[in-house]
């Protein structure tokens, strides 16, 4: 009786809760219908006009700030439609467009004086001008409707183009403004605050902004962000916000602003000291690096002139080799492996201190372990690291040791599960990765001897002459021939003549060249 007697009141719920989001939704979407009704214009019947109220629909949305973030979202695309409807000469399209867009402008006007602060004197103004903008539009494209003239109407066009250039540009300037005060705003309640309780939802709020792109997160670190998010990280009655501010971090640090800014308040000295400190969670720990990773991405350029970086490295890299031997679940192990990676690009002493750290055993060990590495993500990191360290000498070795060349063999075999795009780009990279390191160690005699007995040459061969075996990859079609071509230096009785003659003897863009363009390996 409990169970069906709560099954009623979930369903009562989403009833409930159904009808209020049809209810928030159509104050978006009746006024533009409206204000067509009004203007005695037909709803249009044609097939590209079915998305149009539905692009002011969708989840509802409470506060100002978020409601602001849906009409800017909803006013760029109608702007970014009507500049496909005008090249394509569709009058009648372009001027109903135009209606709707001023209506979304005035409301979003409206909406945002309403919940909001009162506007700034500035923002008034560039109202001011969008509006007037909007007015123009809908004006001349009503004007252009009437026109039979192609001259006439070719130079009109010109000027439609350009008013709605100038009507993005002061959209864009409003809405940065207006935005940039909200996040202002939520800085200063941060910065401001000593209740736990208002700091966690002020940066759950923060968070939820820099996942609307990198537009916002410059606009988060310019406004000091990045310097109130530090401050909560290095106030003990707020550790368990510790997560989630660091979370936050790592997202606004995509952007240089954002790096810039943590090294001004010396924010890897404080990423060092939770690193380091076991008194934090792992949660806690596994955020910090995190943001490590963020911040020394090979992928960005500006990451690379972190000079604070180096001062600390080496308690990092001990403090994250530490994370990835502890760690209680994949996710941990995935963002502290992938924070070794990037540092093993980022300064070429991070490989040393890996091999004085046995990085290596706890590597491999790791990867027998599914709990830990289980996807071909993580094995990414771990590859990447040990191809990075394989241009030291003494990593041969400990290759070796820890039958390290057998697993590298397996990752030339890492095949997708889901198909997905990001994973079938992931195992691609791992076959690379895998590749490049077997090229490496090869230059031991002892590595590559121990390579071409687990059979490492043959499944090389599979892999150049059978596109499908590789996803039809150019890079590792390349990795896998430098592999073959190292390894048969040292064993060349392990290939068979048409092997060697096609593979081995020919330039490598020859031998590239003959295998990109194989359907199906030769049998």
């Amino acid at each position: 009786m409990d169970l069906m007697r709560n099954k009623r009141i979930r369903l009562h719920l989403m009833q409930v809760d159904s009808v209020q989001r049809w209810m928030e939704d159509l104050k978006l979407m009746t006024e533009c219908e409206c204000m067509c009704v009004l203007q005695a214009k037909p709803i249009s019947l044609e097939e590209d006009a079915q998305g149009d109220l539905i692009l002011a629909g969708g989840p509802s949305l409470g506060d100002p700030l978020q409601l602001l973030l849906k009409r800017g979202w909803v006013i760029s695309t109608e702007l970014r439609r009507i500049g496909q409807k005008l090249a394509q000469d569709r009058w009648a399209r372009v001027h109903s467009m135009s209606v709707r867009l001023t209506c979304h402008a005035r409301s979003m006007v409206s909406e945002y004086s309403t919940g909001s602060r009162s506007s700034s004197q500035e923002m008034g103004q560039i109202e001011k001008l969008l509006m007037e903008k909007c007015s123009e539009l809908s004006a001349v494209t009503e004007r252009c409707l009437q026109v039979e003239n192609e001259h006439v109407l070719k130079s009109m066009k010109a000027c439609v183009s350009d008013t709605l250039s100038t009507l993005g540009q002061h959209f864009s300037q409003l809405l940065e403004l207006a935005l940039t005060r909200e996040v202002q705003a939520l800085v200063r309640k941060i910065d401001a605050s000593d209740n736990i309780y208002t700091t966690e939802s002020t940066t759950g709020n923060l968070f939820s902004l820099t996942q609307e792109g990198a537009a916002l997160c410059r606009i988060i670190a310019k406004e000091g962000g990045v310097v109130a998010l530090f401050k909560v990280c290095r106030q003990d009655s707020f550790r368990c916000l510790y997560p989630q501010a660091l979370r936050t971090l790592a997202s606004i640090c995509c952007v240089e602003e954002g790096v810039h800014q943590l090294e001004k308040v010396d924010g890897v000295l404080c990423l060092a000291d939770i690193l380091t400190d076991d008194s934090h969670s792992e949660a806690t720990r596994a955020e910090a690096a995190a943001v490590v990773a963020q911040v020394t991405s090979p992928h960005l350029p500006f990451t690379q002139h972190l000079s604070s970086f180096l001062e600390s490295m080496e308690e990092i890299v001990t403090a994250l080799v530490k994370l990835c031997q502890e760690a209680s679940s994949g996710e941990v192990f995935l963002l502290a492996s992938a924070a070794l990676a990037n540092i093993t690009f980022f300064d070429t002493m991070a490989c040393e201190m890996l091999l004085q750290l046995n990085a290596i055993r706890v590597l491999l060990e790791a990867c027998s372990d599914k709990q830990r590495v289980d996807t071909p993500y993580t094995r990414d990191q771990i590859v990447t690291i040990l191809a990075n360290m394989s241009v030291l000498e003494q990593c041969a070795s400990d290759i070796i040791q820890e039958n390290g060349v057998q697993l590298i063999m397996g990752m030339l075999s890492e095949k997708p599960r889901s198909g997905t795009p990001a994973e079938v780009a992931a195992c691609e990279r791992v076959q690379q990765k895998a590749a490049v390191t077997l090229a490496r160690l090869s230059r031991d005699p002892e590595v590559a001897r121990e390579a071409v007995r687990l059979s490492c040459m043959s499944r090389l061969i599979e892999l150049c002459r059978s596109p499908s075996e590789r996803n039809s990859s150019d890079a590792v079609l390349v990795a896998c021939l430098a592999a073959l071509r190292r390894l048969a230096g040292v064993c060349p009785e392990g290939l068979q003549d048409s092997d060697f003659q096609q593979l081995v003897q020919p330039r490598l863009v020859d031998s590239f060249l003959l295998c990109s363009n194989m359907e199906e390996s030769f049998v």
